[in-house]
């Protein structure tokens, strides 16, 4: 029997209908399968040096987009999602990015972790045409017109850390970092901050990416005796730099130090012993009391295993996903130019609380939290902002 004896083609209504002959069952054409789903590209790295922060990201997208499609979908379409691993090289993220908008034809893009792989897709946005939703708090100092950033910029986080310190904990504070565009962006807002509370800079300090060894600028610590310490240490820098911090005498009971980049996740890497004690500021936290967090976590530890946790950027993935499905009914399109022209406005009632797409810069007004870590490696929330702080992803420092 020939293919096209087993598959006959009726003209029903004005379309076609494929009629399997060995079911006795109707298919539809692929034409017609196709308009059933838009398909929504999530790139992250689930392989090399980042993954360790960056692939748990994924679990969170899969959760939003399989809650999503339970409720019906996005304008009647399912959501089919397309996984690229950036593999935590730039290179691979922008080659990534070109398949997901111009083989796999996604409507859009949740991705990206480092502000280097964000950069990597952006000629790759702009020749598509395509739209990104970048999940993870940075530096700001950029406004792209094909991404739409749903966490916070450095103002929000760095200013109320600041802020908080000063008020809570004594306004001499030394600044250590890694040594890349993250902090010292942070360090920049930061000493502004400082400036305007009248306290003084202690110390400001760099380490290489992936350094292990901080005794030198501990040493540099115990000498300035500040009142605090503001971290912006990444990675796998930090299991080094909490665990050397503890056995100098520095640990969280002696000295407050507070990170805008230590989430729940790191924490896991870190050890709980060694971080307990120290402070975070971020815009979610797993310990949040309120109806739409616990139903979040349920969901994610239900799916994923009780043993999970849940970090800032898991959350704000979870977030984009959402967000971009609304704009997308906003817009009534799928088109990346009128989703992003609906954007403005959007409101979420997330898991961390309101979250609410700005007017026109493409960053989200929320409220930003302080957090101290305590020996399960949850946090104690001490502080948080009392309305939503606007993003300022270009400030005048």
């Amino acid at each position: 029997m020939s293919r096209f004896d087993r598959r006959r083609f009726v003209k029903t209504a004005g379309s076609l209908v494929a009629l399997s002959a060995a079911s006795g069952g109707l298919v539809l054409p692929r034409m017609a399968r196709a308009q059933e789903v838009v398909k929504l590209g999530l790139l992250h790295s689930l392989s090399g040096t980042i993954a360790i922060a960056e692939a748990s990201l994924v679990d969170a997208e899969k959760l939003a987009v399989d809650q999503i499609n339970g409720a019906g979908g996005v304008m009647g379409r399912k959501i089919e999602v397309v996984v690229e691993d950036g593999a935590s090289e730039n290179p691979i993220f922008a080659e990534k990015a070109r398949k997901l908008l111009e083989r796999d034809k996604c409507a859009a893009i949740i991705g990206c972790y480092t502000s280097a792989s964000r950069k990597a897709v952006l000629p790759a946005l702009a020749r598509a045409n395509g739209l990104l939703f970048y999940p993870t708090y940075y530096e700001g100092q950029e406004q792209d017109k094909h991404v739409i950033y749903p966490s916070q910029e450095a103002t929000q986080s760095v200013i109320a850390a600041i802020d908080w310190m000063a008020r809570e904990k004594g306004k001499s504070i030394f600044l250590v970092g890694s040594d890349y565009i993250y902090p010292r962006t942070c360090n920049k807002i930061a000493k502004a901050a400082i400036a305007r509370q009248g306290g003084k800079v202690a110390g400001e300090e760099y380490a290489p990416l992936g350094h292990t060894e901080f005794s030198s600028i501990i040493n540099k610590i115990k000498a300035a005796r500040p009142d605090c310490i503001y971290s912006t240490v990444v990675g796998g820098s930090n299991v080094a730099f909490y665990k050397q911090l503890r056995a100098a005498g520095l640990d969280g009971s002696k000295i407050t130090l507070l990170s805008t980049v230590v989430s729940e996740n790191e924490i896991e890497g870190i050890g709980k012993d060694n971080a307990v004690g120290y402070y975070a500021c971020m815009g979610y936290f797993q310990s949040l009391k309120n109806p739409a967090n616990e139903r979040f976590v349920k969901a994610f530890k239900a799916r994923y295993g009780q043993e999970r946790v849940i970090g800032d950027p898991m959350e704000v993935a979870y977030n984009s996903v959402y967000l971009w499905k609304l704009a997308v009914e906003k817009a009534r399109s799928f088109e990346p130019d009128k989703v992003l022209a609906a954007a403005g406005g959007v409101t979420i009632d997330a898991p961390e609380g309101e979250v609410r797409v700005h007017a026109t810069n493409h960053h989200v007004w929320k409220k930003v939290r302080v957090g101290r870590a305590r020996a399960d490696g949850q946090f104690d929330i001490v502080w948080e902002s009392p309305s939503l702080i606007e993003p300022n992803p270009f400030p005048k420092v």
